[in-house]
């Protein structure tokens, strides 16, 4: 945008040196004619100027709304894989059975404590009372994964959905889930192109582009990964309070 800007600006200086030099050196009778053609021009070039910057003004706080509406619902995502890993002991890439998942799972409430007992194989060694430590588990019941997680909101069961008003109507995150390194990772994702489908071309290509400690980079904005053991989401601070 810049370069545009810059290369207005020497346009608008250019025709208001055209002008002067029209002015001393054009017959008087056609002067006013191309004056106000001149005129005309830089008024044009400079109206475009503005909405160049305005334009882009309001693309970054369009864009800003949008995407934190797309990461709440990747912390929602998140947060039902991590209790899928919890429970099961790895993630799925499938919304279904995510679904299903937080609608019927329960987490195992349990308690861990300490105790000794008598080490028969030693104290048989020994022909004295051998003691070992050991940790008892007791379960002391069950807790659904949907009451921890949202309550008595059911937003979970359109999770997969883009938010409306923050992507193209019908668009979907997209989810895979397998193995590193047998560790168990997953990645829900949504395309710049998709969240700001009908905005200018030119600005979603360089939001594709951007690199900076406080932008999204990439073209993506996702939380997890399949090439790293990470659940967090790949937008800065200043997107969310909470990676």
């Amino acid at each position: 945008m810049l370069k545009i800007i810059i290369a207005v600006v020497v346009v608008v200086l250019l025709t208001i040196g055209i002008v002067k030099l029209i002015d001393k050196y054009l017959p008087r009778k056609l002067k006013p004619f191309i004056n106000i053609l001149l005129w005309i021009i830089i008024v044009i070039l400079g109206y475009m100027t503005f909405m160049s910057v305005y334009g882009e003004i309001e693309f970054n706080k369009l864009k800003v709304k949008r995407y934190n509406l797309v990461i709440e619902k990747l912390k929602d995502i998140r947060d039902a894989e991590l209790a899928h890993r919890q429970v099961t002991g790895k993630f799925t890439d499938n919304f279904d059975a995510l679904v299903k998942f937080v609608d019927t799972a329960k987490y195992t409430i349990t308690q861990r404590r300490d105790s000794t007992i008598l080490d028969k194989e030693m104290t048989r060694r020994f022909t004295v009372d051998m003691y070992k430590d050991i940790v008892i588990v007791d379960t002391l019941g069950y807790v659904p994964v949907k009451d921890s997680l949202f309550g008595n909101d059911t937003r979970y069961k359109t999770m997969m959905n883009l938010p409306e008003g923050a992507g193209e109507p019908g668009s979907k995150f997209q989810l895979k889930a397998g193995l590193l390194d047998d560790i168990p990772v997953f990645e829900a994702s949504a395309k710049k192109t998709v969240i700001l489908w009908d905005q200018d071309p030119h600005l979603v290509e360089k939001e594709n582009e951007v690199v900076s400690v406080d932008g999204v980079n990439g073209p993506t904005l996702k939380v997890g990964s399949m090439d790293e053991v990470n659940t967090n989401g790949n937008w800065p601070k200043n997107y969310s309070k909470e990676q």
